[in-house]
This record gives structure tokens, sequence and C-alpha cells, in this order.
């Protein structure tokens, strides 16, 4: 054998030893459900590189066993499976990714399901809330810290409004959105002070410098209360109410929520301190009374 057969041999042979990297299938999220097939008895993984919760739906039951680990979900199905929709959400921005699943038994000489890839889509504008890129700006915008394609306040504002009133599957994701620690007990007396109502903070979200605050009014009166963002005190940025009035105690309408937006600074930096009128501690000394009949000294 010649020196040019021998080295051809040994190509093939370095050919033949190395093993054959498994696909991977691609899938581009753009807010359309992403159709993952599954086989009986199979475990297929979806790579989404990001933490996520999984929702089931509950007619599932044991027929489909679902672990999260690492950007990565594993699933394997018992049994066929019907189309059914999953839902997974994104632990730190509450985004939503829709798979559709349908299990079915497996064919005699049929290869396994390679695993998903999930990626972000780029056919789609940017997202309400995100930062524009440097394809997005204007020539001669200085390019310094990010900028939105809505203001901010609008953007938290929003966010909070549909993580409270708008079903899960809705809510529109916001990267770098951080839900911060709020104090339940927090005291908001002099929140509005001018209406007979009762206010408790409920939960907050921080982005960049900016803090949203939901806050919940109840109205405490008989009467319709007309809600008026300039009876507010306390330094923020903007207050939106969920309604614009408030109806009379006990009934459906008698509560609502307050969002305010703060910078800087969460809620409680941001009220104005309770002030006692009268300090019953002080023991000040009572004027001396006037005799009946004297006058005053011009």
């Amino acid at each position: 054998m010649n020196r040019r057969a021998s080295t051809w041999w040994v190509v093939v042979l370095a050919l033949v030893a190395v093993p054959a990297a498994q696909a991977v299938e691609i899938l581009r999220w753009e807010r359309l459900p992403l159709a993952v097939p599954l086989i009986v008895g199979q475990e297929r993984i979806v790579f989404v590189d990001r933490n996520v919760r999984v929702g089931l739906p509950a007619q599932l039951g044991d027929r489909l066993r679902v672990q999260s680990a690492g950007g990565a979900v594993y699933l394997r199905a018992s049994e066929p499976i019907e189309p059914t929709r999953l839902q997974l959400q994104d632990a730190d921005t509450g985004a939503l990714i829709l798979l559709d699943i349908a299990a079915t038994p497996a064919q005699a000489g049929e290869p396994p399901l390679e695993p998903v890839r999930i990626v972000e889509g780029t056919t789609l504008p940017s997202r309400y809330g995100e930062p524009v890129t440097a394809a997005d700006r204007s020539p001669g915008t200085p390019s310094e810290g990010p900028r939105h394609e809505t203001p901010l306040p609008v953007v938290l504002t929003r966010f909070a409004a549909q993580n409270l009133y708008a079903p899960l599957r809705t809510v529109e994701p916001l990267p770098g959105v951080q839900r911060v620690n709020l104090r339940r007990d927090l005291p908001l007396d002099t929140l509005l002070p001018t209406e007979p109502v009762h206010a408790k903070a409920l939960i907050a979200w921080r982005l960049a410098d900016q803090w949203v605050t939901a806050v919940r009014l109840t109205n405490t009166s008989e009467r319709w209360i007309g809600l008026d963002p300039r009876a507010l005190q306390g330094d923020f940025m903007t207050a939106s109410f969920q309604h614009p009035d408030l109806g009379p105690r006990g009934r459906p309408e008698d509560t609502t929520v307050l969002y305010l937006v703060t910078r800087g600074q969460g809620l409680a930096p941001s009220l104005l301190p309770a002030i006692n009128r009268i300090d019953p501690a002080l023991n000040l000394p009572r004027p001396a009374a006037v005799p009946k009949g004297a006058k005053h000294a011009e």
C-alpha cells in the first residue's frame, strides 16, 4: 500500500470514529404558538435559555412528565396526548411562550425526535417597553444610555395594570423589570387626605430608575367619589386610576387600584410625613385668664 492510499484510509477511519452531532430543531417565537410533537415513551428536550415556569392543563394528569432545569424543559409522555397547549413563562419578566404539543405512539423504524431550541423572532418590531437597539436610532441621536419607544411611566403603569387585571396569557413581556419588596402595612393616610378612602399598598415593580406601586383604594363613605390625581399628596411622577370614580361602600364599584410612578426611590420616601396638629405630650402652659372687664393693651 503506497503512502497516498494509507493516508486516505486514515482519513476515512477518523471520519468514522467521530460521532455524528445530534441535530437541533430551531423554532422562532414570534407570538404564534409553536408546534412541538412528542412520541410516547421518548423524552424531548426544549431549550429556552431562560428560567421558565411551565403551565400545564389539568386534564393532562400523569400522562406528561415535565421537568425544568438550567434553561431546558424536559417533556416525556407516557400515553397518547391529544393536541394541548402549554405555557412557558419567564420567571423574571413574565413573558410567555406557547407550545402546542401532541403525543403519538412510536412507529416501527421511526427515528427519535431531535431536541428543540426556541429563539426570539427577528421579524417583529421592538416590543412594548423594550430598549431601542442601535439600528433603530436615527442619525445624530446620542448613544449614551438606553432609549425606549414609550415613556417609562406609561410602560410601568401598563405592565402593573396587566398583571393585576388581565389574563396571564395577555401580559406583555417587559425586559429588565424587577419586582421589589413593599411594606403591606405602609401608612397611606396622607396620600388622599381630602377623601374618605382607605388605601393599601399591594405590589411594586422597578425598571431602570423608576418604580411603579399599585395601591388599592376603597370607599368608606355612602356617596360616589370622583377620583382626581390633583388631590394626591406626595412626590410622584405620574398617577393613574384604574377607574375614574368609586361607588358607595358595599357596592362592587367601591374599590379600585391607583398606580403611582416614582423616580429614584420607592413609594415610602415619596409620601408626605404625617403631622399631628395637637401633641398632648408637649404639656404647653395654658394662657393666663383675662379678668372680666379688663382691656388689652393697645
